[in-house]
């Protein structure tokens, strides 16, 4: 019997496996690092127009925490929600966190349509956090993430306590540095294991220096095929449209973002911002600096609850 393939029938916008094999192989490499970090309690399947959204639910470990206000994680372009294996013990010891596999990325969510349209992305995680029945969340995003979670505090703000934005996009047009960045990163991880550490220390790139997150990595790059464009930033009419509580924080070394011109910017144009930049860091300062950034996450929301 002929191996099963995603080719037959596949939109050109819309992403896909390139077959079951490799997304199997794929799968398992995500359960490797999802072991990383907190155990999930229980795992959803959310339908919308543009597909079905993966949600795994962690937390929280004090009973007293379920009433405190949850957390949505959304992860950047090219991964997972396994990413977030630094920060998932410690949020969900405090409160109820969710973590969505984001359609159209390597995951366990399926796409249906393309949601690299502003609306239409807003539009689907408002469908996806109603399934859950999640009418007030703190919501945090990385990268890419953090694009999807600036844009929905810019289209659909009711059900948001806050904002929290760590190294993302939204605030600038992606530069060639940043693709150099990635390109770089991607070669360093062929490199001998005796080098990695160094590489990862020069490219500020820890997934060198973890296993199971390189592994997870290459066999994304492998398995599956992305299919939107890079998003387009946020205006400054857009941002001044903000008045979700928000905190940006920003990797000292960032190749995405301009660190110290954003520090002054967002604060100016979204009223009550809170930006701090985190040194010794670039795009991921939340695996970088894991107990120092799920600190001062928790201390936010918590101030804002």
């Amino acid at each position: 019997m002929p191996e099963t393939t995603t080719r037959d029938h596949a939109r050109p916008d819309v992403g896909r496996y390139v077959n079951d094999t490799l997304r199997e192989r794929y799968f398992a490499a995500c359960d490797a690092v999802h072991a990383l970090g907190a155990q999930a309690v229980a795992e959803a399947e959310v339908e919308s127009r543009f597909g079905t959204t993966h949600v795994y639910r962690y937390g929280p470990d004090d009973p007293a925490g379920e009433s405190r206000t949850p957390v949505v994680l959304v992860h950047g372009a090219g991964s997972c929600s396994a990413m977030w294996y630094p920060n998932t013990p410690a949020l969900s010891a405090d409160r109820p966190v969710y973590a969505i596999d984001t359609p159209g990325d390597p995951g366990r969510s399926v796409q249906r349509e393309p949601l690299h349209d502003p609306e239409h992305a807003a539009q689907w995680l408002d469908e996806t956090l109603a399934g859950l029945g999640l009418d007030r969340f703190h919501l945090v995003g990385t990268s890419y993430g953090g694009w999807l979670a600036l844009n929905q505090a810019h289209r659909r703000p009711d059900r948001l306590a806050s904002v929290t934005l760590l190294d993302p996009g939204g605030l600038e047009k992606v530069g060639l540095r940043f693709f150099v960045w990635i390109f770089a990163s991607l070669f360093a991880s062929f490199a001998p294991k005796a080098l990695r550490p160094r590489l990862a220390a020069w490219l500020e790139q820890p997934v060198l220096v973890v296993p199971q997150l390189r592994t997870m990595i290459h066999r994304a790059r492998r398995a599956y095929r992305i299919r939107r464009p890079a998003p387009l930033p946020l205006s400054e009419a857009d941002l001044a449209t903000v008045h979700t509580p928000l905190y940006l924080v920003l990797g000292e070394r960032s190749l995405l973002v301009h660190p110290r011109r954003q520090l002054e910017r967002v604060p100016r144009l979204v009223p009550g911002a809170r930006a701090e930049i985190v040194m010794s860091t670039g795009h991921g300062p939340q695996i970088d600096h894991a107990d120092e950034i799920n600190r001062r996450m928790l201390g936010f929301m918590a101030s804002v609850d």
